[in-house]
């Protein structure tokens, strides 16, 4: 069986399609990163370099990431556009064999709704793939300059947000997932913040630290740390009400002069086969 027609089996057979990147000029999704247009992944950079058309979620992408595309691209906004005249855009120019840019904020892969998307692309045809990007949540951590994963605090990271107008599975609640008190990271949660800053308390403990990090990456960026039993009043005095991400857990509370537990990759009597 050649390697095409293994490709060809695995779609028949499988409960998915994957990417159909090897057709020629797919459409590419593309994630744009946190923000900073120095973030996107060089791959992304050049992608939107040799667009002819791109859509950008223009709520959340800043416009300072179109200057990667060349003179003459085609640029769109999708804030106030629905699914259907989305794809119809995309399949108009793909028709014309035209290459096309879907620029989505931060990776694409996380409350981007693209699956929905490449569905309708996949019923028409239209192959696509996927560049990867950078998510708010390790910009966050740039930002603060913390580690998600110290050793024997915490290992590991909960990306999560508040159930609102697209609800949440019950079993993955907030108040379920923290109280395991792994590190945190919620997104798109502003608006219930009061609700959130109760769940977390009863879970991490009132005093323990949060942070609020407000467009991270982008020249507005604002940091807040806070104890969680003034996390809603501080949010509310700053009057953040969307486009930042909440971060909670015990990593927040190490002080990098007070570290105690390290890893054992760089511990000297520690061996492994690039070390004896």
């Amino acid at each position: 069986m050649s390697k095409q027609s293994k490709k060809d089996n695995h779609r028949e057979n499988s409960a998915f399609r994957i990417p159909t990147s090897e057709f020629d000029n797919p459409v590419l999704f593309v994630g744009a990163g946190p923000g900073d247009p120095e973030l996107i992944t060089v791959k992304g950079q050049k992608a939107l370099r040799a667009a002819d058309l791109v859509i950008y979620a223009g709520s959340l992408v800043p416009q300072a990431l179109l200057q990667w595309t060349r003179e003459g691209t085609s640029t769109i906004s999708s804030a106030s556009m629905h699914l259907e005249e989305i794809v119809t855009e995309i399949q108009r120019a793909h028709s014309e064999g035209r290459r096309v840019v879907r620029l989505h904020t931060g990776d694409p892969s996380l409350y981007g709704a693209i699956y929905e998307q490449m569905s309708e692309l996949s019923k028409r045809g239209i192959p696509y793939k996927i560049i990867p990007g950078v998510t708010a949540a390790f910009a966050a951590a740039a930002a603060l300059g913390i580690e998600y994963t110290l050793p024997e605090v915490s290992q590991t990271l909960i990306l999560t947000r508040m159930t609102g107008r697209t609800p949440v599975p019950e079993k993955e609640n907030l108040a379920s997932l923290a109280r395991h008190q792994a590190s945190m990271a919620i997104y798109l949660s502003m608006s219930v913040i009061d609700e959130v800053s109760k769940i977390l308390c009863d879970a991490y403990g009132e005093n323990s630290p949060c942070a609020v990090v407000y467009r991270a990456s982008q020249p507005e960026e604002q940091i807040i740390l806070t104890p969680l039993k003034e996390l809603s009043a501080r949010v509310a005095a700053e009057k953040i009400t969307k486009h930042a991400l909440i971060v909670a857990g015990r990593v927040l509370a190490i002080n990098p002069d007070e570290l105690i537990h390290k890893s054992k990759l760089y511990d000297m009597k520690f061996k492994h086969e690039y070390r004896s």
